[in-house]
């Protein structure tokens, strides 16, 4: 008996430091070696400063800056509190908090559907071509550049289905937002602040 129990100790202790320590050491040995950006986050730096991630979306506010769909992810883009609302589309709650933020766009255009819901995760970095789009005056009447230089802006930066079939087209709004800072620092009149995330 005692044979064995020392048996199962040493194999638990082996499996665990095999799988529990060296696997996932190797693991992330070879994704850093393979693929380095992606395995570190696909973090974004401008001028030496972390201003985030292409993964996991944050909020961006002020008419100067095209804005990311709504989290429902703790208090706003909170990685620890991925989650959804988990309202179901015939919650009351649901159905006032859209209608509100339908009504604070002021305007009589349909509103994308991305710009008023959470994503499942709360942590969406992408909205839709549409979305972006829909926010190309508002973005122009605060910064002064042309609608038509913005439109293309957003067109450069739709990502395509992979393979063509998986997905939906989406755009970056961090990505986005990053080259509409640069488009901004060109102008006179936009302020600095205005145009770093």
């Amino acid at each position: 008996m005692k044979r064995h129990l020392i048996t199962a100790c040493l194999y638990t202790a082996i499996t665990a430091i095999v799988l529990g320590v060296g696997y996932p050491l190797l693991i992330t040995g070879i994704a850093r070696l393979a693929f380095p950006a992606q395995a570190s986050g696909e973090l974004v730096w401008r001028n030496g400063v972390l201003v985030g991630s292409r993964l996991i979306g944050q909020p961006f506010s002020g008419d100067h800056y095209f804005h990311s769909r709504p989290s429902a992810a703790g208090s706003g883009y909170d990685a620890s509190a991925s989650s959804g609302s988990n309202l179901g589309p015939t919650s009351k709650p649901l159905v006032e908090r859209i209608a509100q933020s339908v009504s604070s766009e002021k305007t009589e255009a349909p509103v994308p559907v991305d710009l008023v819901t959470a994503s499942g995760s709360g942590l969406d970095p992408d909205i839709s071509p549409a979305a972006a789009l829909y926010q190309v005056h508002r973005v122009s009447s605060a910064t002064g550049i042309p609608e038509e230089t913005l439109r293309r802006l957003v067109a450069a930066h739709i990502t395509p289905r992979q393979l063509g079939l998986l997905g939906e087209p989406r755009v970056n709004v961090l990505e986005l937002n990053l080259d509409l800072g640069r488009l901004s620092e060109n102008k006179p009149n936009i302020s600095r602040s205005q145009t770093n995330p």
